[in-house]
C-alpha cells in the first residue's frame, strides 16, 4: 500500500505543488487548508496517515496548536513542519510541541523528499491494536504523594484527583513493574508503544516529563522517575539518600 501523507497548507499554489510532487514519488496525498480539518481526519482514524506535513501559519488554529493537540492524544504520527518561520525559537517551539522535523521555506524539493523518505523509514506504519494493553501484574502503587489504581484509573496526588491519559498510565505501569532497573528509550518504545526499538523519537522524553509534572514534588529534580545519562530511565518508589549519579 502506498504511504499516505496528510499535507496541511493554506497557500493554494504551494499545497497543490506539494501534492503533485509527492504523488509523483508514489505517495497517496490528502491536502487540507486548516488545522481543525486535519484534526477531524486524524481523530476519526489515528492510523489513516503515515506522515503529516504541517504549515505553522494557518487560519484559525496555528500549526503549533495542531501538533500539540495530536501529541496530547498520544498519537505518534511523524510530523514534518514546513514553515517560513526561521528563527531558532520558532524551531525550538516546533520540537517542543512534538514535531519530528522542521524545514524552512523556501525549501529545496529534493531535501523535502529526502526528509519525507527518511521519516517514513524511521517511523514505519502503525497498525491498529498492536499496542500492548495494561498488564495485570500490578494493580496499585503508592509513592511520594501519589496513589494509583491501574485497574480503576483512579489517580490521586496529595489528595487531589488527576486525569492521566491511558498511554501515560501504560508508561507509568511499565516503570512500576520494572522498578529499580534502568530502562532504555528503545525498550519503552517497543514494550509500551509496540513500535520498533530501533526508532528514535522525542515522545518518550515528553511523556516522562508529563509524568514528572504530575507526580514529582519538583519535576526539575525528580526523585522517582530518574534520568540515567546515556542509558534511559529508572523508577524508584523511595528516593535513594545521597547524590544521584544520573544528574
Amino acid at each position: 500500500m502506498k504511504p499516505r501523507i496528510l499535507v496541511v497548507e493554506d497557500e493554494t499554489h504551494l499545497g497543490n505543488g506539494l501534492k503533485y510532487n509527492l504523488e509523483a514519488e508514489g505517495y497517496k496525498v490528502t491536502l487540507v487548508t486548516d488545522g481543525p480539518t486535519a484534526l477531524i481526519l486524524i481523530g476519526a482514524d489515528h492510523f489513516a496517515f503515515d506522515l503529516m506535513i504541517l504549515d505553522l501559519m494557518l487560519p484559525g488554529m496555528s500549526g503549533y496548536a495542531v501538533c500539540d493537540r495530536i501529541r496530547q492524544q498520544d498519537i505518534l504520527l511523524p510530523i514534518l513542519i514546513l514553515s517560513a518561520r526561521s528563527l531558532a525559537e520558532d524551531r525550538a517551539r516546533g520540537f517542543d510541541v512534538g514535531a519530528n522535523q522542521y524545514l524552512t521555506k523556501p525549501f529545496d524539493l529534493d531535501e523535502l523528499l529526502s526528509r519525507v523518505k527518511n521519516l517514513l523509514r524511521l517511523y514505519p506504519k502503525q497498525v491498529k491494536n498492536t499496542s500492548p494493553s495494561l498488564s495485570a501484574k500490578v494493580t496499585e502503587v503508592v509513592f511520594g504523594q501519589a496513589r494509583i489504581n491501574f485497574d480503576t484509573y483512579e489517580v490521586f496526588v496529595d489528595g487531589k484527583e488527576m486525569k492521566p491519559t491511558h498511554k501515560e498510565l501504560q508508561l507509568l505501569r511499565y516503570f512500576v513493574e520494572n522498578e529499580g532497573r534502568v530502562i532504555s528509550r528503545q525498550e519503552l518504545l517497543s514494550e509500551v508503544w509496540g513500535m520498533s526499538g530501533e526508532m528514535q523519537t522525542r515522545s518518550v522524553d515528553q511523556f516522562v516529563m508529563r509524568l514528572r509534572k504530575m507526580f514529582e514534588i519538583d519535576p526539575a529534580k525528580p526523585r522517582h522517575l530518574v534520568t540515567i545519562r546515556d542509558a534511559g530511565y529508572r523508577f524508584v518508589t523511595e528516593h535513594a539518600i545521597g547524590p544521584d549519579p544520573a544528574e
